[in-house]
């Protein structure tokens, strides 16, 4: 389909997510059930952590003076005890408490015990195997920013710091609503299509941190489009599918005009092209194409980070590849092309497909590889990126 203008790529987006008000409500949420979840509050450590200091080896703890001048051919024989002064080593294990007087850990390997008697048999220095209060954590410090998405490493840091509730945002509540003719919830006959775009959608807003509303299928009538979009308007995202070319059934982009403000209507972008970005009672809404392919890179491409900017996530990092391309990809020109490919060994094949509609294609591949608009072609052997699908 042909549009008098097509947006650029980077254009497009910047334009929607400053359309998009970050959400400012908040709750409170049990560690235990704030993974994926993004702080709204800082956190400070209470205290130390660990808050002693503590053996980082199986072995003995010593004075390390004591060792001096020890090794295989030589060994320092020293007396073992509950308590370490000089002369005298204790026995101690990985994350056991240091004895008071003790600076070092000669590790278990390094010693030869003769009733109660250690022979040393390595040389150490001072703090040599000795975790030392505080180094992980230090009471007063800064231990997560507002606006970090927490994992399982950081809700164990948490858990360690006696920290059992957060702040965190509310979720996103994103509305899907697929729209077309031709879609069925099953049992498809002839002329008839299996609605896949808002289920795919709906899998991939929970992934990216949201709720989501899955609606029914809206035909194409652009009141009906219109209701629906308007029943959602209290959503912090609206994703519709389907509709958004230049054919006499690709309404949803006129419903979008009427009701609020198309911001983006064609980007310079391959597949999704005929993507459009709007608003709608000042809730942003992202019409994405109907055919599978350049329906999930357009969600890539702009739901997601609509749902990082509503979330206060400014920047998170795309799972990526790297490797060698074993055929040469070839972009189209002025636009930013998403080509999809496998990854094999280290080696990057495209998997070729005969357009947009070819879902198959997307189960094959691994990721994208991503062509700029200023790049004809990258290729066969040329080092690529490949950006790995969620």
């Amino acid at each position: 389909m042909i549009f008098k203008t097509r947006t650029p790529f980077g254009v497009a987006l910047d334009r929607f997510l400053k359309a998009i008000v970050p959400i400012e409500d908040t709750e409170v949420a049990p560690i235990r059930e704030a993974r994926g979840r993004v702080l709204a509050r800082q956190i400070i450590a209470q205290r130390d952590e660990p808050n002693y200091r503590r053996a980082a080896m199986d072995g003995y703890a010593v004075i390390a003076d004591d060792t001096l001048g020890a090794s295989e051919h030589s060994p320092i024989a020293l007396k073992i005890g509950k308590e370490v002064s000089r002369g005298a080593a204790s026995r101690v294990h990985t994350g056991s408490k240091m004895p008071d007087q003790a600076d070092a850990v000669v590790m278990v390997e390094d010693v030869e015990r003769l009733g109660d008697v250690a022979e040393i048999r390595a040389q150490v220095h001072p703090f040599e195997n000795v975790g030392l209060k505080g180094e992980d954590v230090s009471r007063g410090e800064l231990v997560l920013a507002p606006g970090h998405r927490l994992r399982p490493a950081d809700i164990g840091l948490l858990a360690s710091l006696e920290v059992h509730d957060v702040t965190v945002y509310r979720q996103p509540d994103v509305a899907i609503i697929p729209t077309g003719e031709e879609l069925v919830g099953e049992k498809p006959a002839e002329g008839e299509v299996v609605e896949t775009n808002g289920l795919m959608n709906a899998l991939l807003v929970e992934q990216w941190g949201a709720r989501y509303r899955y609606r029914d299928i809206v035909t194409d009538a652009r009141e009906l489009i219109e209701d629906a979009l308007l029943r959602d308007t209290d959503a912090d995202l609206i994703l519709t599918t389907g509709g958004t070319s230049v054919g006499i059934r690709d309404l949803v982009p006129e419903a979008v005009h009427k009701l609020g403000k198309v911001l983006v209507h064609g980007i310079a972008m391959s597949p999704a092209m005929p993507t459009a970005l709007g608003l709608v009672e000042n809730t942003p809404i992202a019409c994405l194409p109907g055919f599978p392919v350049a329906c999930l890179v357009a969600s890539y491409a702009f739901a997601k980070p609509a749902i990082h900017r509503l979330e206060h996530v400014e920047r998170e990092f795309e799972r990526t590849a790297t490797g060698t391309l074993a055929s040469k990809v070839t972009g189209k020109p002025g636009s930013r092309t998403y080509a999809r490919v496998a990854i094999r060994n280290e080696r990057v094949e495209p998997v070729w497909a005969s357009g947009s509609g070819i879902l198959s294609s997307m189960t094959k591949a691994d990721g994208f590889v991503i062509i700029p608009e200023n790049v004809e072609a990258y290729d066969e052997g040329q080092p690529v990126e490949v950006v790995l699908f969620d």
